[in-house]
Order: structure tokens, then C-alpha cells, then sequence
């Protein structure tokens, strides 16, 4: 894609995703509920990415892989193994932060 405002139609119309590892585009592909393939750019350096995909591959959210073995990662893969991201609970944090502060 060349640069959108927005992914979100695109998103809930997808029935595959294959993106880089950002922490931005893997929780709003996994918040659409929709199948995730992170593909890890190992050529960054001090590759921060690379801890988020592999924390969501082990908790079973996302299949890794990075760009030489997208294509066997595709032939392979089996989404039906993926587990549904857990929403979010913001009311938590909120919370949290009133303790904090000394509101509560």
C-alpha cells in the first residue's frame, strides 16, 4: 500500500493479513480478530519487532516468519490453530492510574 489514513476497512474486509511485526499493525489486525502472519524484517537493527512477534507466536495469537520463508509459512500454515486475541480492557488501566494518583 502507498499511504492511507486508515487500514480499518481494509482490515475488516480481510480474510489474511501479512505484515511487519509494529505493534500498532499487529494489535489492530488481531483486535479485527483476523488472521495474522508477521513477517520480521531481520535487516533492522537492535530488531525490537522481532520480541513482540515471537511473544505472539509463542502465546499462539500470529504465525512468524521473516521474508525467505513467507512462502513455506503460507503453504503450511494452519489458521485454525491461531488463538483469538483477548480484547482489551482500558477500564483496567483507568483504574490503576486513579490508585496511583490517589483518587480512589
Amino acid at each position: 500500500f502507498r499511504f492511507k489514513d486508515s487500514l480499518a476497512e481494509d482490515l475488516r474486509s480481510a480474510d489474511l493479513v501479512i505484515s511487519h511485526a509494529g505493534a500498532g499493525s499487529c494489535l489492530e489486525t488481531l483486535e479485527n480478530g483476523k488472521p495474522l502472519i508477521v513477517v520480521i524484517n531481520d535487516k533492522l537493527m537492535n530488531n525490537h519487532q522481532l520480541e513482540l512477534a515471537k511473544q505472539l507466536q509463542r502465546d499462539g495469537y500470529v504465525l512468524c516468519c521473516n521474508c525467505s520463508t513467507l512462502v513455506e509459512t503460507l503453504q503450511l500454515m494452519d489458521l485454525s490453530t491461531l488463538k483469538p486475541f483477548p480484547r482489551g480492557q482500558p477500564e483496567k488501566f483507568a483504574l490503576f492510574l486513579d490508585k496511583v494518583f490517589g483518587f480512589q
